[in-house]
């Protein structure tokens, strides 16, 4: 399976865990959300309340941190039960605009500190400094706001081998999660390896490829071979290799759905079936305006 699930936080929910480099416990799957495709405020409190979500993934790009809020509050959830994650934009790099990005992101979000706070992209965009440098300059701020506890854990998102091999010579802390693009067409197994062997957890995003994977014979084939959906399969194999799993919806039969996926396992032979159908694609960024 690659990473060790545990049962350690979320075991009362049957939410496995994957275990942080700094100790704390991260549930494997998540309620992703976005600025594409709406927001809807009734599903993410039917996600808390109906279907045992405690990690929650939104960003400051995705405008909805004050709506989060809303919901948050009308589920009744209490917050040491909640796993929260939000992403610094860019427009916010640099060490001071770090900083009061990340109490805005608190303050939108109702929060006194986030459990995960993630550097949203390694290109930078910011005149007169290069993307490394104002990429370490950022990451010096996200180290002082996890060691002043605002934030439980700190990670990236989007960064490959070199942005983090950057990171590893330019600063302290090794970012605890790297959030990028993963489902059966695109599987960045050097990087997930990589991020392995430095204890940085591999969190994927669109595990259905924007619903492409959905469509395709082998998901389809192994769908009616265990009595389950295509999302179904497509989320737990993503879990079976290791991967923490936010799969985002605004429609409550998908959002239920995509949780019922702790109660069959896929034989490692459909897995590597799964694995074969990498080829590369990126559905929600092209590759090529990394820096």
């Amino acid at each position: 399976m690659g990473a060790r699930l545990s049962m350690a936080a979320w075991a009362p929910l049957g939410f496995p865990t994957l275990r942080l480099g700094n100790g704390l416990h991260i549930p494997v799957l998540g309620l992703g959300t976005s600025h594409q495709g709406g927001y809807s405020h009734d599903a993410v409190v039917y996600a808390l309340q109906k279907c045992g979500i405690r990690h929650i993934d939104t960003a400051k790009r995705y405008g909805c941190e004050l709506l989060l809020q809303k919901a948050i509050k009308e589920s009744d959830v209490k917050r040491e039960d909640l796993w929260i994650t939000t992403k610094l934009w860019h427009s916010d790099y640099g060490y001071e605009n770090t900083q009061q990005a990340c109490l805005d992101s608190c303050k939108r979000l109702g929060v006194q500190y986030l459990d995960l706070y993630l550097v949203h992209w390694p290109n930078a965009q910011v005149p007169g400094k290069s993307n490394r440098e104002i990429r370490a300059e950022t990451w010096r701020a996200m180290e002082d706001l996890y060691e002043k506890g605002i934030c439980r854990s700190i990670g990236v998102s989007n960064f490959l081998i070199n942005h983090l091999e950057q990171l590893k010579e330019d600063c302290k802390i090794t970012p605890h999660v790297n959030q990028v693009e993963y489902h059966p067409f695109q599987r960045p197994q050097e990087l997930v390896d990589y991020c392995r062997s430095r204890n940085i957890v591999f969190e994927g995003y669109c595990p259905l490829a924007k619903g492409e994977a959905l469509t395709h014979p082998i998901i389809i084939q192994l769908a009616k071979k265990y009595g389950k959906t295509p999302a179904q399969i497509c989320i737990r194999w993503s879990i079976q290799n290791g991967i923490v799993t936010i799969p985002k919806s605004t429609k409550i039969e998908r959002i239920r759905e995509n949780c019922e996926v702790f109660d069959f396992i896929l034989a490692e032979d459909d897995v590597a079936i799964i694995n074969g159908m990498h080829e590369g694609r990126h559905v929600s960024w092209d590759p090529s305006c990394i820096v």
